[in-house]
């Protein structure tokens, strides 16, 4: 992978935001979050300027899913927002539930294969300008 990227959709993504000239770098920032008996560090794939943290994922596994439950316990204020390589693929081989509807159900904005242009486009805010600033530490 270029760049360091994990992968290839991590890459993707990154060829989109340089594409609109979109000031966005990999893995740039850090933050703890609280995982019960231990402290732990969750790194966001792309942190936009507006503040918008985007999560690049083709398998979202349990553990994924967990540590994102608590990252929004620890840190409700973060816009933390998905995308998938596809929404539509089921948490498990038993499971009804598809990555969308985990996504639906615990208040997170997922978009399929790339960032929405309105994601981009959208302005920054105070409120969660204020949030990353408080949560990130370099």
């Amino acid at each position: 992978m270029a760049e360091g990227y994990r992968s290839g959709l991590e890459e993707k993504v990154a060829a989109q935001l340089s594409t609109l000239e979109v000031p966005a770098k990999y893995e740039q920032y850090k933050l703890n979050y609280e995982v019960p008996a231990r402290t732990a560090t969750y790194t966001p794939d792309f942190v936009l300027p507006n503040g918008i943290i985007i999560e690049t994922k083709g398998r979202w596994v349990t553990e994924d899913r967990k540590k994102h439950r608590l990252i929004k316990a620890c840190h409700p204020n973060l816009d933390i927002r998905f995308v998938f390589s596809n929404p539509n693929t089921k948490i498990g081989k038993q499971s009804k539930t598809t990555y969308a509807m985990f996504c639906e159900k615990l208040g997170f904005l997922f978009a399929k294969a790339l960032i929405p242009r309105e994601w981009v486009d959208e302005p920054a805010c105070p409120k969660r300008l204020a949030a990353n600033a408080a949560a990130f530490k370099k």
